[in-house]
């Protein structure tokens, strides 16, 4: 069964969103109609993205073993703040609903970080932070501004102490203790946001680079006690992901040292700790991609249908450019526009262009062979869609607009 924050259908289908999706549709099955009467094929609607990925950086105080950006990190890119506020604002008059503040670097190190988090919301958009929570006091400030659509998840991974230093190596005397003292002073600061802790579980045999990386199996119950005691709102587990040659983000349970019946027990069990402490003030969320390993499941992520759909409605954009998704990031390949992709209308219309060719040109059915992709049932669905298979039925509200 899917999650609700996995439910990407029933996201698309509320009334606040439903006009994004049918003009994408009505697009693509305009080009289809189009390729079979051998006929130039229309420009792409001038329409923004649902939901972004944002990289505000790519400046970074901690070396995490296991970060899957590890190769862009504290390089010299930048964002220009003024392309950047133009891309936002333009977007945001043309279907954007949500920014994620996530990946190529630590958030909260952007310069202005606070403010900027304001400006997004002066534009009424839905914003959500994945911070290393090194920052405490510029994610209250950020709270302060925050409403009951956004939530803030801090990339944790650990129970101790001790695991936590081994695994993400911060700068300074920052420690699990420290960080999870924030969490009270935010939820008074402000009640209305979500507060996750975010556990990536990682296996003995998983690698980066060919570096080893720390398992923290064994934790997995003990920092579901710790988010618990110190008030967040969830604990989120998901597997670790490895980089593969061509530059996709993959799960590789094939690389556990142990034999994975083994490993997927200790999980099983472990989780199964954590979920004894779900209530009504705490819960416990599984991801899609944890579930589908524990079922079995999970190669049949892999099989996208050849267009990937979402990248139209969901979209990355950082320093080194617009990606067309998460697990693509900074790969040429899958790199739509500059970085300031959405900075004008000029620049819109050119970005329209650019995101045709790469829904014509990138094969998903092949370059996500291996993804174990989040938006698998979703992409099947639009092309149920565009081929007039399914049809389009307006649902119900949930002001949940993060893809």
């Amino acid at each position: 069964m899917i999650h609700a924050i996995h439910d990407f259908s029933a996201k698309l289908r509320q009334p606040s969103v439903i006009g994004s999706l049918e003009t994408y549709v009505a697009w693509r099955q305009e080009v289809r109609a189009a390729r079979e009467g051998s006929l130039p094929e229309p420009p792409a609607p001038h329409s923004a993205p649902v939901s972004i990925n944002l990289d505000l950086t790519t400046a970074c105080n901690y070396k995490c073993t296991h970060c899957i950006d590890w190769d862009i990190l504290n390089t010299k890119h930048r964002l220009i703040e003024a392309d950047l506020r133009a891309s936002i604002a333009h977007m945001a008059e043309h279907g954007l609903r949500s920014v994620i503040l996530i990946g190529g670097g630590e958030p909260t190190l952007y310069p202005g970080f606070v403010d900027f988090v304001g400006f997004l919301k002066d534009l009424d958009l839905s914003v959500a932070v994945v911070s290393n929570g090194s920052r405490g006091d510029r994610l209250l400030g950020a709270v302060e501004r925050m409403d009951e659509r956004d939530w803030i998840r801090l990339s944790l991974d650990s129970g101790s102490n001790e695991l936590f230093i081994a695994m993400h190596q911060p700068n300074g005397d920052t420690d699990l203790d420290e960080i999870c003292s924030w969490a009270p002073k935010w939820k008074a600061a402000n009640p209305k946001p979500r507060i996750g802790f975010s556990y990536i579980i990682v296996w003995q045999g998983a690698t980066r680079d060919g570096e080893t990386l720390h398992e923290n199996i064994h934790e997995i119950a003990l920092a579901a006690e710790r988010a618990k005691e110190a008030e967040f709102d969830y604990i989120s587990f998901k597997p670790v992901l490895e980089r593969q040659e061509d530059g996709a983000e993959v799960m590789d349970p094939a690389r556990a040292d142990a034999r994975l019946a083994d490993v997927l027990g200790r999980i099983r069990g472990q989780v199964g700790q954590a979920q004894e402490l779900a209530d009504d003030g705490f819960e416990v969320y599984v991801s899609t991609n944890l579930a589908s390993l524990e079922d079995g499941t999970w190669k049949d992520l892999a099989q996208q249908p050849q267009t990937c759909h979402m990248q139209a409605l969901r979209q990355v954009l950082t320093p080194l450019g617009l990606y067309n998704c998460p697990a693509h990031r900074g790969v040429d390949k899958a790199r739509i526009a500059d970085k300031d992709a959405y900075a004008d209308g000029e620049k819109a219309e050119a970005t329209g262009a650019a995101l045709g060719d790469i829904l014509n040109e990138f094969d998903a059915s092949h370059e996500c062979r291996e993804v174990t992709c989040l938006y698998h049932d979703v992409n099947w669905w639009i092309e149920d869609l565009i081929a007039g298979k399914a049809e389009l039925v307006p649902g119900h509200e949930s002001r949940d607009h993060f893809l």
